[in-house]
């Protein structure tokens, strides 16, 4: 796979598992890849796919009962075993992260304000004054209207939308290097999706941050990803800038994924196409490829034999499948 010059985050050999009471669950195997400065990299998969807990990883937030082995890398310091302490010099200022639903994210009980000021009082040292004034500044970059005002008012007083807004303006008021994006689209109607998407575009302009966008909306990753990566069972199924997945997907399951997509510039007389059978259990992964059960294509050697990631063509243009190319 490609690795960039000088990347802000490397993750190499990356492995995460569960210990539960019904056995252990396999949810990130061996997977590989950079983010360089500037860049977008859309990581899309199914529910379970291991896309969530990679970056978990990534932050130090893993469950209690989750164990990580290989390596992380944040500007070539590992961050894998860091102490907690150091670790918290680096996320929240030099790595920020929007979670999945804004509205538990933030705390009910306490003012924008001081969830706003807390972190550059934290991580830049700044007086409240000046703290508040620097939130102010990011509400209205993030277009939260009267800022001045709302900075006063509780998480229950805004939209969903909003809410999202304030969790972005969050995330980038120490101009992080990084900012993981853990599905910042959900649940909101597909206006203010797009207003979230040109938002993140513009902030990434401005201040060359890398963003890893984290969703299983194609839609979103086409309006914002430079790179895609595709995921299947904590397996990394293909890899590639945004044109290649979209325009020539060379995995079963990349495939399956976009023809099982609306899309507003054809004309469909049939109904979609759906991706046959459910995802693997990860407590008892199938031999062979983790996708055979489900793909229309596989043949003996799928179930005898793992594919490993491996570069087609291109440089950063991979996949892990054994068929040359599809049909």
């Amino acid at each position: 796979m490609l690795h960039l010059a000088a990347p802000i985050l490397e993750v190499e050999n990356l492995q995460v598992r569960f210990s539960t009471p019904e056995g252990v669950v396999e949810a990130v195997n061996g997977v590989s890849f950079a983010v360089g400065e500037g860049e977008t990299l859309g990581v899309v998969g199914e529910s379970g796919s291991g896309k969530s807990q990679i970056f978990m990883t990534v932050m130090g937030l893993l469950a209690a009962n989750g164990t990580a082995t290989g390596s992380v890398r944040y500007r070539g310091r590992e961050l894998i075993g860091m102490p907690k302490r150091e670790l918290n010099t680096i996320r929240g200022g030099k790595m920020g992260m929007i979670f999945q639903d804004p509205m538990t994210s933030l705390n009910p009980y306490l003012t924008v304000r001081r969830q706003l000021t807390e972190v550059l009082v934290q991580h830049k040292g700044m007086s409240e004054r000046e703290a508040t004034d620097a939130a102010i500044g990011m509400l209205d970059r993030a277009r939260i209207p009267e800022p001045e005002k709302r900075i006063h008012q509780y998480p229950h007083e805004f939209s969903g939308g909003m809410r999202q807004r304030v969790m972005i303006a969050m995330a980038m008021l120490c101009k992080p290097d990084l900012l993981i994006a853990d599905e910042p689209t959900t649940a909101l109607d597909v206006t203010i999706q797009a207003q979230i998407i040109e938002l993140m575009k513009e902030l990434k302009e401005i201040s060359r941050t890398a963003i890893v966008l984290i969703t299983h909306d194609l839609g979103v990753v086409a309006g914002l990803s430079d790179r895609v990566m595709v995921m299947y069972a904590g397996r990394i199924m293909e890899a590639g800038s945004v044109r290649d997945i979209f325009y020539d997907p060379q995995h079963p399951y990349s495939r399956g994924l976009l023809n099982s997509m609306p899309r507003l510039d054809e004309a469909r007389a049939e109904a979609l196409e759906t991706i046959a059978g459910q995802p693997p259990n990860l407590q008892r992964l199938p031999p062979g490829c983790p996708f055979r059960p489900r793909c229309p294509y596989a043949f003996e050697r799928c179930e005898l034999e793992l594919p490993l990631l491996r570069d087609i063509g291109e440089p950063g243009r991979a996949k892990a499948c054994h068929l040359e190319r599809l049909p």
